[in-house]
């Protein structure tokens, strides 16, 4: 046999016997430092490449990171997770937006620190621009999240790819059960959760503003909380804070708010209600000036957290005067 009859993303290919994975990549023009690779639903470690022989019939998965998803706190008040201090408390992700340039300049003005990216197959158009160009690898983080999996098993795949992309360990884990909603499978992402900091992942889950889930995701050692404000991509603000308190309250682990932001006030409430930080993509990419947006957003976290901090005064049901009554003329 001189050529292979092989998978490559869902796409019938031809590669000639004998091919190894970094021949097929180098024969598609992809950058291997931007990909991971799974064939027949095992991770490929970069490492064995070179040496990895293909075989007819074999399924190829190559992916790489899609849009996804200033100091805002003082040197004494971070935001820490799983050890790590940060001192941006709001979290932006990395879809929607219009251009590259546009989302580049608009995390930039956000002064988040940490950025979530999708796991998608590789766009085999040579010289298409990737996500990871609007992300300045010396000021944010990369956060990898599973956006789009609706089982356990293909949120531990993307996670365990983007592992071998390079990434860090910590990940947003995101288990859909309604594509309408995208409300999340709670039992499954407690599953898949409980999968993942076993295999040594910082896990930091989005799910329902559930107390009982938040609890059962903290005791399987999530290393935060991610409870929707409103279904992703709605902006209708902060729902429920009533439940957030209660999350709040019982807490050991950060709760970051993830989901249903629309403006700068959405942020500040989440922040005055005691959150850690914030989560957000669409309110910012889908603005009519993301740039903008993504400054007001920044400011507005900021004003929230020192508002929670300076701590609000009681709320009364009648006028109380702030002049003095003494010394009044007649």
């Amino acid at each position: 046999m001189n050529q292979l009859h092989i998978t490559v993303n869902g796409e019938t290919r031809l590669a000639p016997a004998g091919s190894t994975v970094a021949a097929l990549l180098s024969s598609m023009g992809i950058d291997l430092a931007r990909v991971a690779v799974e064939r027949n639903e095992e991770v490929v470690p970069r490492g064995t490449w070179q040496t990895a022989a293909l075989s007819d019939g074999d399924q190829v998965e190559i992916v790489s990171f899609v849009g996804g998803g200033s100091d805002s706190a003082t040197a004494d008040d971070p935001l820490i997770i799983a050890g790590r201090t940060f001192k941006s408390r709001l979290l932006v992700g990395t879809g929607k937006y219009t251009s590259i340039e546009v989302g580049k300049e608009a995390i930039l003005r956000s002064g988040a620190e940490i950025v979530t990216v999708a796991l998608r197959r590789v766009d085999m158009t040579p010289g298409k621009p990737n996500v990871l160009d609007t992300i300045d690898r010396k000021r944010h983080m990369i956060l990898p999240n599973t956006a789009g999996c609706y089982t356990v098993e293909d949120a531990l795949r993307t996670c365990r790819l983007a592992r071998e992309l390079g990434m860090a360990d910590m990940v947003k884990l995101e288990v859909i059960g309604d594509p309408q909603t995208l409300f999340p499978d709670c039992e499954a992402t407690v599953a898949a959760a409980a999968i993942l900091v076993k295999e040594g992942f910082v896990v930091l889950p989005y799910c329902l503003d559930d107390p009982i889930v938040a609890r059962k995701l903290e005791d399987v050692g999530c290393a935060a909380v991610m409870p929707l404000a409103a279904p992703i991509g709605s902006g209708l603000g902060i729902r429920n804070p009533y439940n957030l308190r209660i999350i709040l309250e019982r807490a050991k682990v950060p709760i970051i708010v993830d989901a249903g932001v629309g403006t700068a006030s959405d942020a500040a409430v989440a922040m005055e209600l005691g959150c850690h930080g914030v989560l957000m993509n669409t309110a910012i990419a889908e603005a009519k000036d993301p740039v903008l947006m993504a400054e007001a957003m920044r400011d507005g976290i900021i004003a929230g957290r020192k508002a929670f901090r300076a701590g609000r005064m009681p709320r009364r049901l009648h006028a109380n005067a702030s002049s003095p009554q003494s010394g009044l003329i007649e």
